[in-house]
C-alpha cells in the first residue's frame, strides 16, 4: 500500500487564502518581486506563528489561552533587566524566561483543571495579574538591555548550505512546527484533539484529561517565552510588545480552520493562519490602509470563521441525517399474499 500524503480537515482553505494573499503581496510590493521579501514576511510572522502553535494546543482541547499576549511582554521585560547589557549572562535569562513560561503555564493548567474555573477567566486573571506586575516593578518604564547574543534569535541570521543566509527566528519556527506536527500525529497529540471533541468518552477509556489539558496549557506557556525571546530580539525593549498578541494568535488559530471549543483542526494550519493574517496587515499597508482597521479587521475574521465553522457542521448534519429521513419516509411493501 503506497502513503499518500493528505491535508488535515480545515487546512485547504486556509492555505488557499494565504496563496492569494502571496500573490496579492507580489503584485502590490516590489520588495516581494524576490524570495527575500518572503523571507522577511516570515521572519516577521515568526513569534506570531510559534504562539499561534501554543493557542492551538489549548483550544483544540477545549480552553483559552489570554495570557500569551502578557506573558511575551513580561518575558521582554524581564530579560532586559536582569541582562542590562551583560554578555554573560544571556543563557542564563534565556533559560529563566523559558522557565517562566513554563511556570504560567503551569498555573494555568493547574487551576483551570484542579480547581475547576474556566481557562477564559483563569487566563484572563493571569494576564491582569503580570500586567500589574511589570507595571509595578518597571513603572511603565522598561529598565535595562539586551545582550547582542539574546537578539541575536530575533535579528541574527544563520548561513545555511543552499539555502543562503536563514534568519535564526525561521529556523527555530520551522524546528517546533515540525515537532509540533510530530506531536499531533502521536497518541498524546491524538488524546488532546479527542478532549476537546468529546471529553467524557477520553475519561471512559482511560484517558487522564486532567494531565492532557495541563499539558497544553504548559506547551503554550513555553511557546509564549519562545516567542518573547525571538520578539525581544526583533522589537527591542517595550512595555508593550505583547499587547493584543493573544487576540491575534486566537484570530490565527480560527482562521486556520480550529473549531473553537475543540475537538477539531490541524496544527499546521494554524501555523498557516497566523502566517496569512500578517500577510494580510502588511498587503492592507501597502494599499495604504490604516493599521487602526487591524482589531476590526481580526474581528471580522473571528465572527466569519466561527460562522462558516458552524455552518458547515450544520451541514453536515443535515446531510448526515437526510438519507435516515428520506428511508424512513419511503412506505412499506405490503406483505404478498
Amino acid at each position: 500500500m503506497t502513503w499518500r500524503p493528505r491535508l488535515a480537515e480545515g487546512t485547504a482553505p486556509v492555505l488557499v487564502v494565504l496563496l492569494l494573499l502571496l500573490i496579492g503581496l507580489a503584485i502590490t510590493g516590489p520588495a516581494y518581486a524576490e524570495p527575500s521579501g518572503y523571507l522577511a514576511l516570515l521572519k516577521r510572522a515568526a513569534p506570531l506563528m510559534i504562539l499561534a502553535i501554543g493557542q492551538y494546543f489549548v483550544i483544540v482541547s477545549g480552553g483559552f489561552d489570554l495570557s500569551v499576549g502578557a506573558l511575551v511582554t513580561a518575558g521582554v521585560v524581564i530579560a532586559a533587566r536582569l541582562i542590562n547589557g551583560e554578555e554573560s549572562a544571556t543563557a542564563g535569562v534565556i533559560l529563566l524566561v523559558l522557565g517562566f513560561g513554563l511556570l504560567v503555564g503551569l498555573i494555568n493548567g493547574l487551576v483551570t483543571t484542579k480547581l475547576l474555573v474556566p481557562s477564559f477567566i483563569v487566563t484572563l486573571g493571569m494576564l491582569l495579574v503580570l500586567d500589574g506586575a511589570i507595571f509595578l516593578w518597571t513603572g511603565g518604564a522598561p529598565r535595562g538591555a539586551l545582550s547582542t547574543g539574546f537578539r541575536t534569535f530575533g535579528r541574527g541570521t544563520l548561513d545555511v548550505p543552499v539555502l543562503g543566509e536563514v534568519p535564526w527566528s525561521v529556523l527555530i519556527l520551522l524546528a517546533i512546527l515540525v515537532a509540533a506536527a510530530l506531536f499531533m500525529r502521536g497518541g498524546t497529540g491524538r488524546a488532546l484533539v479527542a478532549v476537546g471533541d468529546n471529553e467524557a468518552a477520553v475519561r471512559l477509556s482511560g484517558g487522564q484529561v486532567h494531565r492532557l489539558r495541563m499539558l497544553a496549557f504548559i506547551l503554550s506557556g513555553l511557546l509564549a517565552a519562545v516567542a518573547a525571546i525571538l520578539l525581544g530580539g526583533f522589537a527591542g525593549v517595550s512595555a508593550q510588545v505583547g499587547n493584543g498578541l493573544e487576540f491575534r494568535a486566537i484570530t490565527a488559530v480560527v482562521l486556520g480552520g480550529v473549531l473553537l471549543g475543540g475537538g477539531r483542526g490541524s496544527v499546521v494550519a494554524a501555523a498557516a493562519g497566523a502566517l496569512s493574517l500578517e500577510a494580510l496587515f502588511a498587503l492592507l499597508n501597502l494599499l495604504g490602509v490604516s493599521g487602526a482597521l487591524e482589531s476590526a479587521v481580526q474581528g471580522v475574521i473571528i465572527i466569519a470563521a466561527v460562522a462558516y465553522a458552524s455552518l458547515g457542521s450544520g451541514a453536515r448534519q443535515r446531510l448526515r441525517w437526510w438519507p435516515k429521513q428520506r428511508s424512513s419516509a419511503q412506505p412499506t411493501q405490503p406483505a404478498s399474499s
